[in-house]
């Protein structure tokens, strides 16, 4: 396990190391100059290039981008074109909003999916297997402000049940987790279903069935825990894609997470701040599969032996 461990972390940083490298050089491929933009439409060329010199955007790339990896390796991400701040204060505090929602949306997906995705492999092939996989279908497939206007609609502005925006309190939780769980829910169940059906067939399932254990005990005990190695997989891409991929949700919801940061920093081509929420998002994704990596040989022994 101790073995097991270090080869993550050691692939962990390069991985960092080569998103930090890969996002670096795109970013500042970009046509748009931060320095033009900061210092705008009536500045002078040498204001420009006063700017440019201020934020060390007229030395060398590679120059730039190891002074970045040696800040980084300190804890610094760098400081704000635009907000004239450490950009590391700014993600921490979007970060509380941000895991919450991600916690309750991968909670409700997870649920869902598991629960829809065990009944659909048990109905194979029948009437709700196939209305199971239609609606994971449709739920894959729906855009996400999609479903978070027809949350809103019914359950905010008709019922009244919720509040139509805002954060806070668990009343304010409740929408975007379920419009993130919904639309993730559809994945889990179709992969369930995939490995239900494929531990169902295993001979220690018949095995167990043979020694007159009830169908509900096999289910939950014997073919269950060995059908969610895929799940514990999934949930650690999620986090990452939680992190900062849920941009339309807390637009929607006006929820203050970074995944709205970042698409503020976008449109004020804030370098640095998107710089930092990709690294977050990709630290988030690397950990996540960490912990799925850790968590595999604890439910399957098989693994474990291998």
């Amino acid at each position: 396990m101790v073995a097991l461990f270090a080869r993550r972390l050691v692939q962990a940083i390069l991985i960092l190391v080569g998103v930090a490298a890969i996002t670096f050089v795109l970013l500042y491929a970009l046509p748009a100059d931060p320095a033009v933009l900061l210092a705008g439409r009536n500045a002078t060329p040498t204001t420009v290039a006063n700017i440019r010199h201020q934020l060390g955007l007229d030395r060398p790339l590679i120059e730039q981008f190891w002074t970045y990896l040696s800040n980084l390796a300190q804890g610094d991400l760098g400081r704000s074109f635009n907000q004239k701040t450490a950009v590391a204060p700014l993600i921490a505090a979007r970060l509380p909003a941000t895991l919450t929602l991600m916690a309750a949306g991968i909670a409700i997906e997870v649920a869902i999916g598991l629960t829809l995705g065990v009944i659909a492999a048990l109905r194979r092939n029948g009437v709700v297997d196939r209305m199971v996989m239609t609606l994971s279908f449709v739920g894959v497939s729906t855009p996400q402000f999609l479903v978070a206007l027809l949350l809103l609609y019914v359950f905010a502005a008709t019922l009244g049940w919720f509040p139509m925006s805002g954060y806070g309190s668990p009343a304010h939780l409740v929408l975007p987790a379920f419009t993130l769980g919904i639309l993730g829910a559809g994945w889990y169940a179709r992969i369930v279903r995939s490995a239900m059906i494929d531990v169902l067939g295993q001979d220690y399932v018949r095995t167990a069935r043979a020694k007159g254990l009830s169908a509900r005990r096999v289910v939950l005990r014997h073919a269950l825990p060995n059908a969610l190695l895929p799940v514990i997989a999934m949930i650690g891409i999620d986090i990452g894609q939680f992190m900062g991929g849920t941009v339309v949700v807390e637009a929607v919801f006006g929820w203050p997470g970074i995944g709205q940061l970042a698409w503020q920093a976008i449109q004020q081509v804030d370098i640095p701040i998107i710089m930092g929420v990709t690294l977050v998002s990709a630290l988030a994704i690397v950990l996540g599969n960490l912990a799925a990596d850790l968590l595999a040989p604890l439910i399957d022994p098989r693994i474990r032996a291998a």
